[in-house]
């Protein structure tokens, strides 16, 4: 009884991590700042893809605010690959991601992307602390770059039925 219990505190956590990941690229798609950065810690951080980072949910609004100020960015694809708790109150989610421009339908493989948050509970609540997107480059390693992008590509299509 007492081990059917824990799995399903640890089910919850992880559908909690997963759903507060999709939260946040629904934001990015929507392009509201705002929502984006109340999915942070108050001493939440973001590291960009171009290397950019920002320290604190009022730093990761007021960096989105001047991004979604001035341009439409690309809407994120997305395939959560991992979800694993690192104790009771700490998840770790790893994911992959491709970029597809506003009004298009084909995902830009020179922006695909490997994504890791780490989520904290925080009186029964995750909230993210740490936001990386980092360019999935494979360097020398063409064929994992396509297959990649094939796969986001299905993603997309599934997503847009």
């Amino acid at each position: 009884m007492e081990n059917d219990i824990a799995k399903t505190v640890l089910h919850e956590d992880v559908l909690a991590i997963q759903t507060i990941y999709r939260q946040l690229i629904s934001s990015w798609n929507e392009m509201n700042g705002e929502a984006y950065a109340e999915l942070f810690t108050a001493d939440g951080s973001i590291v960009g893809f171009d290397g950019s980072h920002a320290n604190s949910r009022k730093e990761i609004y007021d960096h989105l605010s001047g991004i979604f100020a001035d341009h439409a960015p690309a809407r994120f694809v997305t395939i959560i690959r991992e979800v694993r708790l690192l104790s009771p109150s700490v998840g770790l989610l790893r994911a992959v991601a491709g970029m597809v421009p506003r009004n298009e339908k084909e995902i830009n493989p020179k922006t695909n992307a490997i994504q890791s948050l780490v989520a904290v509970k925080k009186e029964r609540h995750f909230m993210i602390a740490l936001f990386q997107n980092t360019p999935a480059a494979f360097h020398g390693r063409e064929e994992d770059a396509k297959k990649l992008t094939k796969e986001l590509q299905e993603q997309f299509q599934k997503e847009s039925r």
